[in-house]
């Protein structure tokens, strides 16, 4: 698919917040940690929950599922704790325009 555009930047306000929204039919998760944009699955790969409603910690670049407390690093998509076991996909992300455009596969 390549890249696309998927949220204007003030979206992702205030940093830390995220952002659940759908490309090319997946379901993906915007963040803003000290200026860079991550992109990443919008679901916990133990129970297919929206990672959108979860949590980022700003200062270790992971966000916790709310449902089971499972914890992904954002830059790389690794799990970091159980219940999960499996990493979550991570998408490149730019900011262009003041827009966020993500490599969608």
């Amino acid at each position: 698919m390549g890249w696309t555009r998927i949220a204007a930047l003030p979206e992702l306000a205030p940093e830390g917040a995220v952002l659940g929204v759908e490309a090319a039919g997946r379901r993906i998760a915007l963040a803003r940690v000290d200026g860079e944009v991550y992109a990443f699955a919008d679901n916990c790969s133990h129970r297919d929950f929206p990672l959108s409603v979860g949590e980022v910690d700003t200062s270790a670049c992971t966000v916790t599922c709310e449902w089971h407390g499972a914890a992904f690093d954002i830059r790389t998509g690794q799990p970091l704790c159980a219940p999960a076991t499996r990493p979550i996909a991570v998408y490149e992300a730019r900011v262009e325009d003041g827009a966020v455009w993500v490599d969608v596969p």
